[in-house]
């Protein structure tokens, strides 16, 4: 990695592959939250469980990329603190708390973007999925499921992206045009979901990369995004347990073989066949993210509830 991406990762005064939390007790809301949520499991429908474990995981990791920023000195107001922790989906903490950087006012093409991907999404939930109903409920589920992620990751966070880079933020957009990667790394390093990506290279890639090596570190990271997406999507729905996993660590497996001498020959890492094999990496295989327990159990009671089949 560069050195401007250690900065991001590190801030300044810290050394490369040393743990970015020093105090145990900033773990705490996150294994608190974790336990709460599971211990509720029995009590909830599916989908709302779902939900819950998902919230839980999001605010313990937030407060942990918090705690990590306030080590480092680099929080300076109570209102951007505060904005960071109750109305930003983003872990980029550093770039969010501070006055660094420059932000370009957001332009009208980025608004009407934004908003058009949100009303998108909105007619995917509530008409496409329910032209599907009743008689193909698993394209009705998988078509409900698309139009969330349209209507949140791509709208809806995208607004509030606009609206704090208006105010000045030097907030980092969740998605950066996905379907552009012509590699892997570019996929799920770059323009895929940053929060994530965030949050993992700050307390597990890092440091992991200093005592394994950059391969095995990226190998154990997609390991641990397949345990957290069986939390989210195998333990609400109680079964299809191991195929998240199995996904990601064929991410992980493609991103080896991407960066491989082979790979580099054949031309994996970039150009139109370096996205086509992207585009078939990571689209084949989401039977395996999204199995159809999944789908029965929580996406189509969640669909129904919301009123969109």
């Amino acid at each position: 990695m560069n050195a401007v991406a250690e900065r991001e990762c590190y801030g300044p005064g810290r050394e490369p592959g040393k743990s970015a939390v020093k105090s145990v007790p900033s773990f705490v809301p996150l294994l608190a939250f974790s336990a709460v949520a599971i211990l509720v499991r029995n009590f909830l429908p599916a989908w709302v469980f779902m939900w819950v474990i998902a919230l839980a995981l999001f605010a313990g990791s937030k407060w942990l990329v918090y705690c990590d920023e306030v080590e480092k000195a680099a929080v300076r107001s109570v209102r951007r603190s505060l904005g960071f922790l109750l109305g930003w989906p983003g872990m980029d903490a550093r770039r969010f708390l501070s006055n660094d950087g420059v932000t370009a006012k957001p332009g009208r093409k980025e608004w009407i973007a934004a908003i058009f991907k949100t009303l998108a999404g909105v007619l995917i939930v509530w008409r496409a999925s329910r032209v599907a109903m009743p008689q193909f409920p698993m394209i009705a589920g998988w078509i409900g499921m698309t139009g969330l992620i349209l209507l949140l990751h791509f709208g809806t966070f995208q607004l509030l992206f606009l609206v704090w880079r208006a105010m000045g933020v030097n907030a980092m957009p969740l998605m950066r045009s996905p379907l552009r990667s012509k590699s892997l790394g570019e996929f799920w390093g770059r323009r895929w979901n940053t929060a994530f990506h965030e949050l993992t290279m700050r307390f597990a890639f890092r440091p992991l990369q200093a005592r394994v090596g950059p391969s095995s570190a990226m190998l154990i990271v997609f390991l641990l995004s397949g345990f957290i997406h069986e939390l989210v999507i195998t333990f609400p729905a109680r079964g299809g347990y191991g195929l998240p996993t199995g996904y990601f660590m064929i991410q992980g497996l493609g991103m080896v073989a991407e960066r491989s001498r082979l790979g580099q020959r054949i031309g994996l890492g970039g150009g139109r066949r370096g996205w086509l094999i992207t585009l078939l990496i990571v689209a084949a295989p989401a039977y395996f993210l999204f199995p159809p327990i999944f789908i029965h159990r929580v996406i189509l009671p969640m669909l129904k509830a919301m009123g969109a089949i």
